[in-house]
C-alpha cells in the first residue's frame, strides 16, 4: 500500500445553478436582515395611520368659514382624503427605503459580491423590485384601512363620513397601497440608476414633490395640460376617491405613473448591465 492509496478522496463540490427563484430569496433575506428596512417600514405604516387619525379627529366643516387656515376642514374633503392625509410623508418613507435597498449596496461595496453571484445582473434588480413592491403595497395597504376605520370613529355624526360599503372607499384605500408599493420600486430603479443614496433621494423629493410647484411657473396653458401627468399627481389620481374635472381617472393615472417607475426601471437596467460595479 502506497501513500497514495491513503490520502483522503476529496469529496465532492455540489454546484448551484443560478436561478431566478433563487435570487429573489437571497433579496428576500437581505432585506429583512437590515434594520432600515425594518424601521422605514414602520415609520410609514406609523406616518400613514397616525396623519389620517389626526386628520380627521381635527375636522371641523366650519374651519374655511371661520376664516381658519386651509386644511382638512375644506369643503372637498371626505372621510377618504383625510384618512390618506399621510399617504405623502409615507411615499417619502418608502422610496427611501427602495434607494437605500439599491444604492446601499453601492456605498458598502456589496454589490460587488452581489454581481459576482449573479453574472447575468438583471435579476438582482427585478427581484430587488419584487420584494419590496407587494411587501409595501400590504403593509401600506393595510395602513390606510387602520387610518379610515380609526378616522370614522372622529367623524362621527359628520356629513363626509362613510363606511367600507360606500361606493369607491375600498378601491381608494387599495389604490393607496398600490401607489405605495410603485414609489418604493421607483426608489430601487433611482438607486441603481444614480448608484448614490444622496443622489437618488435628492432626485426623489424633487420629482414627488418639488417637481409640481416648478411647474406652477410654466405658463398657464402649458402647466394645464403637463400638470396631471407629473409622477406625484399621476399616483393621486389612483387613490382619489372624487376626481377633479383637470385630473386624470384612477386607471389612467395607474397607466402614468406606472409608466414613470417602468421608464426608471428601463435606465437602471440599461446603466446595470453596461456599467462596472
Amino acid at each position: 500500500m502506497t501513500v497514495t492509496d491513503l490520502a483522503p478522496v476529496p469529496a465532492p463540490t455540489t454546484t448551484y445553478k443560478v436561478t431566478g427563484p433563487r435570487v429573489l430569496r437571497s433579496e428576500w433575506a437581505k432585506f429583512w436582515s437590515l434594520r432600515s428596512s425594518w424601521i422605514t417600514l414602520a415609520v410609514a405604516v406609523v406616518l400613514l395611520i397616525a396623519f389620517g387619525a389626526i386628520a380627521a379627529a381635527t375636522y371641523s366643516p366650519d374651519a374655511t368659514a371661520t376664516g381658519g387656515p386651509p386644511g382638512p376642514g375644506s369643503g372637498d374633503s371626505d372621510a377618504v382624503s383625510l384618512a390618506l392625509t399621510g399617504v405623502t410623508f409615507a411615499s417619502l418613507a418608502v422610496g427611501v427605503l427602495g434607494v437605500l435597498l439599491s444604492a446601499g449596496e453601492y456605498t458598502t461595496g456589496m454589490i460587488r459580491s452581489t454581481l459576482a453571484a449573479v453574472p447575468r445582473r438583471l435579476p438582482v434588480l427585478w427581484s430587488k423590485a419584487a420584494v419590496i413592491g407587494p411587501i409595501v403595497l400590504a403593509l401600506s395597504t393595510i395602513a390606510a384601512l387602520a387610518a379610515f376605520q380609526l378616522g370614522k370613529l372622529g367623524l362621527d355624526g359628520e356629513k363626509i363620513a362613510l363606511s367600507l360599503g360606500d361606493d369607491g372607499v375600498l378601491r381608494s384605500l387599495a389604490g393607496a397601497g398600490v401607489y405605495l408599493g410603485l414609489v418604493a420600486v421607483f426608489g430601487v430603479a433611482l438607486g441603481v440608476l444614480l448608484r448614490s443614496s444622496a443622489g437618488a433621494i435628492a432626485v426623489l423629493v424633487g420629482v414627488l414633490l418639488i417637481l409640481p410647484g416648478l411647474a406652477s411657473l410654466l405658463p398657464d396653458s402649458w402647466y394645464d395640460t403637463m400638470n396631471p401627468y407629473f409622477p406625484s399627481n399621476a399616483g393621486s389620481a389612483v387613490y382619489a376617491l372624487h376626481q377633479s374635472s383637470d385630473a386624470l381617472s384612477a386607471g389612467a393615472g395607474l397607466a402614468v405613473f406606472g409608466g414613470w417607475v417602468a421608464l426608471a426601471l428601463v435606465g437602471a437596467a440599461v446603466r446595470l448591465v453596461r456599467s462596472d460595479a
